[in-house]
């Protein structure tokens, strides 16, 4: 992890993959159009963590809160992914972003 924080993998420990996580949010960034490395199959991008002011739901009722949201931008290569699938993929990460304890793993 160490050598990948440095940039110092090489190319050889790059091949073979097949799917990448990159993360401009890093270097600012709100969000990104990652392209597919191939011959992996997809690339998920992330944005920038960001205070956002959005509708939050309680008991039957909308308030405006301030919420820390991320965009995430999904690129695949349709010939192997299927779109419903990378939907429904999406979906499955945005639940487990929401309904995760950070704070907690993080030792706060």
């Amino acid at each position: 992890a160490a050598r990948t924080r440095d940039n110092k993998l090489k190319p050889d420990e790059l091949a073979g993959g097949t799917f990448t996580l990159t993360n401009t949010g890093s270097r600012g960034a709100l969000f990104d159009t990652p392209i597919v490395f191939l011959p992996q199959s997809a690339i998920l991008g992330t944005g920038i963590v960001a205070k956002k002011p959005v509708v939050v739901s309680s008991g039957g009722l909308d308030a405006i809160a301030i919420r820390s949201m991320v965009y995430l931008a999904l690129s695949y290569d349709h010939r192997i992914v299927d779109g419903a699938d990378a939907a429904r993929f999406l979906v499955a990460v945005k639940a487990r972003l929401e309904g995760g304890d950070f704070a907690a793993n993080l030792g706060y």
